[in-house]
């Protein structure tokens, strides 16, 4: 069995003659995911960091996106050796890393997916989907070729970093998060802040002039198409959830005279 080389996130950016547009899948759901997966979009975010996502259901919905001419990567809930070791044997080819915040963080995280002596991934091939349990002839001496690492940038130390971290060999591109970076610089809940656009503008040309992708995440159609103009590579513009939710309140709205609405009684004891 071959190894699946040049389709890799990494390779995807190098090769685009556009910005690549996707979406985060968080429900946790691999029919929700193959249904994104066929939607037409570059890539997908599978989410375990702020979503109901574990290795069995990361595990399912890769296997369910499988085939469809999208990219996926996941985040995990934190840059950690041991989980992302567990992803890249479950078959995660593209690693989007939360809250890298220093070079020593981004070498960490870039040392969690090479084996030694480049780095401190666990051997357990033969046990692992990555290696097809074995059957891909010469994966540990190429399993580097199939994995792409991009970091994000989500805090003010980070901003103060960017052109550092962007020239770690082994990062790929990095990704802005806006919502967080609102929070770290004290403008929590406002992402549109004029300082926040200044930060990610900066971050942007950093990684311009390091000659790597960056990436943002923009819900907004307008505030999208800026950072697209400003040099962003790829950008997250919608959720699976939030799709549903704005969705559902829509048919709501459209349906139900709002006058006859019943607020729901509270029966919930404990979160």
């Amino acid at each position: 069995m071959p190894l699946p080389l040049g389709n890799t996130f990494r390779d995807a950016l190098a090769a685009a003659k556009r910005p690549l547009a996707g979406m985060w899948v968080c429900c946790g759901s691999p029919l929700v995911a193959e249904l994104c997966a066929g939607s037409g979009l570059d890539w997908l975010l599978v989410d375990a960091e702020h979503s109901p996502n574990g290795l069995e259901s990361i595990l399912a919905q890769l296997q369910a996106v499988h085939g469809y001419p999208v990219h996926t990567l996941v985040r995990p809930p934190v840059n950690d050796t041991v989980l992302i070791k567990q992803y890249l044997d479950l078959g995660v080819q593209n690693l989007l890393i939360p809250m890298v915040n220093s070079v020593a963080q981004a070498e960490a995280a870039v040392a969690a997916t090479r084996y030694p002596p480049q780095g401190v991934r666990g051997v357990g091939s033969a046990l692992a989907r990555a290696a097809r349990w074995n059957r891909v002839p010469d994966y540990l001496d190429r399993a580097n070729e199939t994995i792409s690492v991009t970091v994000q940038i989500e805090s003010t130390a980070a901003v103060e970093s960017v052109e550092d971290i962007l020239n770690v060999d082994g990062v790929d591109a990095i990704f802005i998060g806006p919502s967080d970076l609102a929070a770290s610089m004290g403008v929590l809940g406002q992402q549109e802040h004029p300082e926040v656009r200044a930060a990610v503008e900066h971050c942007l040309t950093a990684a311009k002039a390091a000659g790597k992708p960056a990436g943002v995440n923009a819900f907004n159609p307008d505030t999208a198409r800026h950072y697209l103009d400003n040099g962003a590579g790829f950008i997250l513009v919608g959720a699976d959830v939030a799709l549903l939710a704005r969705g559902s309140e829509a048919l709501a709205a459209k349906y139900i005279p709002q006058d006859s609405v019943v607020e729901p009684v509270e029966t919930r004891t404990s979160y």
